[in-house]
């Protein structure tokens, strides 16, 4: 199952982990976000215990949207070593997103 990150666990969760993190922002509104939602959650099964996998609720967490210039959504952004190593925008097939994990680890 995804994670779901927040303004107060994002720097624990994401930034300072070992491993890759894939973090999707999304909201409850869009479509797009609803369509890759499952998407999110089969690579989250596929890659447990080696890639952290979860979502930001823009709404619910402005800050992150903020910090990371979020304007558009979905967005999946790829973090190592608590820098953005690679970002993918809009809803896209389970294949792409998944060479990108496998390019970053």
């Amino acid at each position: 199952m995804a994670l779901e990150f927040n303004d107060n666990s994002f720097q624990f969760e994401v930034l300072n982990a070992e491993k890759l993190s894939v973090v999707d922002f999304w909201a409850e509104w869009c479509g797009p976000c609803r369509t890759i939602s499952p998407i999110i959650e089969e690579l989250a099964k596929d890659y447990e215990g080696q890639v952290n996998i979860g979502k930001v609720n823009v709404d619910h967490n402005p800050q992150l949207s903020i910090n990371y210039n979020i304007t558009n959504i979905p967005v999946i952004l790829f973090f190592k070593d608590g820098q953005v190593v690679d970002k993918q925008v809009g809803a896209v097939p389970k294949e792409i997103l998944n060479k990108k994990i496998q390019a970053n680890l």
